[in-house]
């Protein structure tokens, strides 16, 4: 038994987790990371780059130190490995659009104690609205988060050399797997199912690519929509299992089923949750932002994707590590 006394300093890193929140959004809407990254590297650099005042520039870069994203050495500063790669702006894996967005979303979690009383969002439903402008902000933040993990399915899949094979990626968002792939493979097709304002977004983002010739949307909501029948080589479910319920997640796998075609993979990307619900942390933590924003979502357990899909009859069924906190789920 240990003779270590408890301190209080881990519950106060947590209980004022908002710091960070703040701290990395505000620097992201300063574009700080990315002068940093130019060269700007002292607060009197930064402040003049950044249009910003030296006391509060200092006082981000303090903070950012603090929490591990900058380094400092004989005054001058410079991003971490992992800021560099991934909070610069303007960069594929650029993550500073979801740290703005989060900075906006921190006065959701006071109603976190009543959404816990009822069950679920005491307000609409974030993620079941088609409308609602949380769509145009979300997908396309949060696409530089898929961009590492579009690559891993893709050599997991070899869609490189796969020929011409059909794609249906279902609730698409941002179109972020049909523009890697159809740029990997120049024989492939892809549609993409999803809201209309959604689709929208998605056809930019293929249109920058230059592929949008061989992409297209079906405007609708996952659940009423036909998916055909033995028509896709591959289909793509990521980042939707957590918005559904369990009934609804097994109701959509069995028509993945049917549209496949008999040789075909279902591609399921999630943050999947162990199954004695021990870790990991991001997608335990994660279940309180579906509690907030949907009726039904949550992170599930690996065995809850195992047995959707073979209720839904699929047999190969395997689990991926990904360089996101999410993992890949393929199945024939």
């Amino acid at each position: 038994m240990s003779n270590t006394q408890p301190t209080p300093d881990r519950i106060l890193q947590l209980t004022n987790g908002y710091w960070a929140t703040g701290i990395i959004g505000a620097a992201a809407s300063h574009s700080l990371f990315a002068h940093l990254e130019s060269g700007a590297d002292t607060a009197v650099l930064l402040a003049a780059e950044a249009g910003t005042s030296e006391r509060g520039t200092q006082t981000l870069l303090n903070g950012l130190v603090g929490l591990g994203l900058v380094e400092v050495l004989d005054g001058k500063y410079r991003n971490a490995a992992d800021t560099a790669a991934y909070l610069v702006e303007g960069t594929p894996t650029s993550l500073s659009d979801l740290a703005i967005l989060k900075l906006g979303h921190m006065g959701e979690l006071t109603e976190l104690p009543q959404i816990v009383s009822a069950g679920g969002p005491v307000t609409e439903p974030t993620v079941e609205v088609a409308d609602n402008p949380h769509w145009e902000k979300l997908v396309t933040a949060i696409a530089a988060m898929s961009t590492p993990v579009t690559a891993v399915a893709a050599e997991l899949l070899h869609i490189a050399d796969a020929g011409p094979i059909s794609i249906l990626d279902i609730g698409g968002g941002s179109g972020i797997y049909s523009a890697t792939w159809l740029e990997l493979n120049p024989a492939a097709r892809s549609t993409q199912l999803d809201w209309a304002p959604v689709n929208a977004i998605a056809r930019r983002l293929l249109a920058d690519r230059g592929v949008a010739d061989r992409f297209t949307c079906v405007d609708g909501d996952l659940h009423t929509v036909d998916f055909g029948a033995a028509s896709y080589d591959v289909v793509v479910y990521s980042h939707i299992a957590h918005q559904e319920g369990p009934e609804d997640n097994a109701e959509i796998f069995a028509k993945v089923r049917d549209a496949l075609a008999p040789a075909g993979t279902f591609v399921i990307c999630d943050f999947v949750v162990d199954d004695d619900l021990s870790g990991p942390p991001f997608p335990l933590l994660f279940a309180s932002e579906m509690l907030v924003k949907s009726k039904n979502g949550g992170t599930w357990r690996r065995g809850d994707y195992v047995a959707w899909l073979e209720k839904a009859g699929f047999g190969d069924i395997t689990f991926h590590p990904t360089p996101s906190p999410a993992t890949l789920i393929l199945a024939r």
